[in-house]
C-alpha cells in the first residue's frame, strides 16, 4: 500500500485594503490621482483604507488593524463570515500596528461582536486609545475589549485559534498621532511592524505599514523574510508640499519617502530574498497610475503594489 500523502496548509495574506488614511480616491481630494480617476481618465485601481487578515489553516484569522471601511472590506471576503450560527466570524483576533485613525476606528463597526473583542497592541497604542483618542471605553458600553499586551522586547507570541502561526512585535520608527498626549514625544511602542511565521511551513512575513526610518533589527527582518509588506505612502519627501494639500513632509508623518537616496526603494533593492510588495499607498502617490514612469520603475525593481482582495500565499 502506497503511503499516505501529508498536505501542508500555507499561511494566506489577504489585503483588505490598501490605501493610506483617506483612500483612494479621497473624497474632498481633486489631486491628479483622485481627479483622473473620477472621471476615467487615469488606469488606475480604487482602494479602501489599509488592513490584512493572516490564517494559517483558511478557517481562523488574524485582522491586523481595523480601517473605517473594515465593514465593505470584511463582507467583500466570504472566508471570514462562515456563517456557523447566527452571530459569527472568521476573525479570532486583532493586532494593531498602532493607533492611528484610519487602522482603528474600524473597531467601532464591530461593536456588534457577541464577546469582547480580542485585541493586541502595545502599552503605548493602548494608553492611545483610552486617553487622546478613548475607543477601548466607548466599546465597554457595546462589546467590550479583551487587551492582550504586546511586548516589544523580541518575545513571540502566539494566538489561541491562530493555528500555526507565531508572531512578533518589531519597534518601529515613526510617530504617534496627532492627538497622542505625547505626539511629539515619541515612544517604543507607538508603532511596530509584526513579524509572521508560518510555523508548518517556516515561511515568514514581515508586515510594517507604518514606517520611517530602516534601523538594523528592522533591516534584519526585511532581509529575512519571504514577502515584505511595506509602507509604501509617499513617493517623494515633499510630496504633499507640492500639492498643497499639507505643510508636512513624509517623515514629519512618520513615513519613508519611496524614493531619494535612502529611500525605500533604494533599501528594497538590496533585499535579494523576499517577494515586496508596498501597502498603505496615498492617494497623491504616482505609483497609483498604472501607465506612469514611476509604476514602471516598480515594475523593473520587481516591486508590486497591493490592491484591495489581493491574496498573498507563502
Amino acid at each position: 500500500m502506497a503511503p499516505l500523502t501529508t498536505f501542508k496548509l500555507s499561511m494566506r495574506i489577504h489585503v483588505l485594503g490598501s490605501a493610506a488614511g483617506g483612500g483612494f480616491p479621497q473624497w474632498n481630494c481633486n489631486c491628479p490621482n483622485c481627479k483622473g480617476l473620477r472621471t476615467g481618465f487615469l488606469r488606475a485601481r480604487a482602494r479602501s483604507q489599509s488592513s490584512i487578515a493572516v490564517s494559517g489553516n483558511g478557517v481562523d484569522w488574524v485582522l491586523f488593524n481595523a480601517s473605517p471601511d473594515i465593514r465593505t472590506q470584511l463582507v467583500s471576503v466570504a472566508a471570514l463570515q462562515p456563517g456557523r450560527g447566527v452571530r459569527d466570524t472568521g476573525i479570532c483576533a486583532i493586532v494593531l500596528v498602532d493607533a492611528q485613525i484610519d487602522h482603528t476606528t474600524g473597531l467601532m463597526m464591530l461593536r456588534e461582536h457577541k464577546q469582547p473583542l480580542d485585541v493586541y497592541c502595545t502599552n503605548m497604542v493602548y494608553q492611545d486609545l483610552t486617553t487622546g483618542y478613548p475607543l477601548f471605553r466607548v466599546l465597554e458600553y457595546y462589546c467590550g475589549v479583551e487587551w492582550r499586551t504586546l511586548s516589544i522586547d523580541g518575545e513571540p507570541f502566539t494566538v489561541p485559534r491562530a493555528a500555526n502561526l507565531r508572531f512578533t512585535a518589531v519597534p518601529l520608527r515613526s510617530e504617534a498621532p496627532p492627538y497622542s498626549p505625547h505626539r511629539h514625544n515619541p515612544h517604543r511602542g507607538d508603532t511596530i511592524g509584526v513579524k509572521i511565521e508560518d510555523l508548518d511551513t517556516s515561511k515568514v512575513l514581515f508586515y510594517a505599514p507604518g514606517l520611517g526610518e530602516v534601523d538594523d533589527q528592522v533591516y534584519r527582518n526585511l532581509s529575512d523574510a519571504d514577502c515584505v509588506l511595506v509602507d509604501g505612502t509617499l513617493w517623494t519627501e515633499d510630496e504633499l508640499l507640492r500639492f498643497g494639500i499639507s505643510t508636512k513632509l513624509a517623515s514629519d508623518m512618520g513615513h519613508l519617502a519611496l524614493s531619494g537616496e535612502g529611500g525605500m526603494l533604494s533599501i528594497l533593492d538590496t533585499l535579494s530574498q523576499p517577494r515586496k510588495v508596498l501597502i498603505h499607498i496615498n492617494n497623491t502617490n504616482p505609483i497609483l497610475n498604472e501607465d506612469g514612469p514611476e509604476r514602471q520603475a516598480l515594475i523593473e525593481r520587481g516591486i508590486e503594489v497591493a490592491y484591495d482582495g489581493m491574496e498573498i500565499v507563502l
